[in-house]
């Protein structure tokens, strides 16, 4: 990140410290003299643990320049000429760093253009700097570019949260029609496509959009930039989702389904349609395995919350919106269960004392399963995700 001269704000020591809690090394390119532009990155807390001080940047090599930056040091660029701040960009980004570029002025212009970021002062600015920017700050306070680093970190979790818990409902909604598909017909359909689709439109919608709303996870700002050639969704995410979440979920929820019929009796090939003696068992199996994703849901929302913490570290209530979707969920589940009206259309029944009682263990034992899967990672030290200084 490349921070141009400009008198220091109360809160820029704190925010260079944030920087360097996240990661982020703060380079000063200006064109003041050397000993000026040490006092402000010595006031403000650039070059700690280690400053190099470049007095004359605009004489200084390609090869030196690379060499430099290669070194893990904050540097002040004294002496600076508009060239010569392009050209800090160009070897930042050569050597593969995510560059953010600051300024104001019309020579900041080429440099601000050529960032990966670059950002403006909405107020001291000029029209030039402004529309070179991908970022315009409108307080000009560093600060805030700070503040934006971690609003950009929540969103990304955020983004990669929901993505878990959609991707985790894939695997109980495909297991049960992949189990009537290979089996010949000796298993009759789990789940129906109705029932399906009041999942995927119903139960599933609210707490999917709360995940967009949660609130940032303890730790966010002291983890290492990721590597930018890693995407949104990873390898990782996927045996999260589909391997753990979701295949924990696809047996419990054919655990509640197999329950139900040889409760009542039935055998691989028994007949379940209309008029047969294990139709009415048939509907309450069916009705099961839905009441037992929506059981799965909740817990996988829960666990999708965090990928690195406990749940006891971010608190069972800091998502309101969260606990509202899951309150929603609970009623619509309910309604398509109990009410005669739904029960009709969606091909459900009241289900018994002893069935309700199984599925209210599937929460505990989801989530469980993922906290003690992070648990482990937490304690492995693989939690959190590397990647090089920017």
């Amino acid at each position: 990140m490349l921070l141009r001269r400009e008198p220091p704000e109360r809160e820029a020591a704190e925010a260079v410290r944030r920087c360097h809690r996240t990661g982020l090394r703060v380079h000063i390119v200006t064109g003041d003299n050397d000993a000026t532009a040490a006092a402000v990155a010595a006031e403000v807390g650039i070059g700690v643990p280690r400053l190099h001080v470049v007095e004359r940047a605009e004489t200084i090599t390609d090869r030196e320049l690379d060499e430099l930056l290669a070194q893990d040091a904050e540097i002040v660029f004294a002496r600076s000429s508009p060239e010569t701040k392009l050209k800090i960009a160009d070897a930042l980004r050569a050597q593969g760093r995510i560059v953010a570029m600051t300024g104001d002025g019309v020579n900041d212009a080429p440099a601000i253009h050529h960032a990966h970021i670059g950002v403006a002062m909405g107020r001291s600015g000029t029209d030039v700097a402004r529309e070179a920017a991908a970022m315009i700050l409108t307080n000009d306070d560093f600060a805030t570019i700070v503040t934006a680093i971690e609003s950009g970190r929540r969103v990304y979790d955020n983004v990669r949260k929901f993505i878990v818990y959609i991707f985790a409902h894939a695997v109980p909604e495909i297991v049960p029609f992949l189990v009537f598909a290979l089996s010949g017909g000796l298993i009759p359909l789990p789940l129906t496509v109705l029932q399906i689709l009041a999942i995927d439109l119903g139960t599933e919608t609210l707490p999917a959009l709360a995940l967009g709303r949660e609130p940032p996870e303890a730790g966010l700002m002291t983890r290492p930039p990721r590597p930018s050639s890693q995407g949104v969704i990873t390898r990782d995410m996927l045996i999260r989702a589909w391997g753990y979440l979701g295949m924990v979920s696809a047996v419990l929820v054919l655990a509640a389904f197999f329950y139900v019929l040889w409760r009542a009796g039935w055998h691989p090939g028994a007949p379940t349609g209309p008029g047969s003696p294990l139709h009415e068992a048939y509907l309450t199996a069916t009705t099961a395995t839905f009441a037992a994703l929506v059981a799965c849901q909740i817990s996988t929302a829960m666990a999708a919350r965090t990928d690195h913490a406990s749940l006891r570290e971010i608190g069972l209530t800091t998502n309101p919106l969260l606990l509202a979707g899951i309150t929603f969920e609970l009623l619509f589940a309910a309604a398509l269960v109990y009410l005669p009206p739904f029960q009709r259309l969606f091909g459900t029944t009241a289900l018994p004392a002893d069935v309700l009682l199984l599925i209210a263990t599937f929460p505990a034992i989801v989530w469980g399963t993922d906290e003690l899967r992070r648990f482990v990672r937490r304690r492995r030290g693989t939690a959190v995700t590397g990647g090089d200084k920017q």
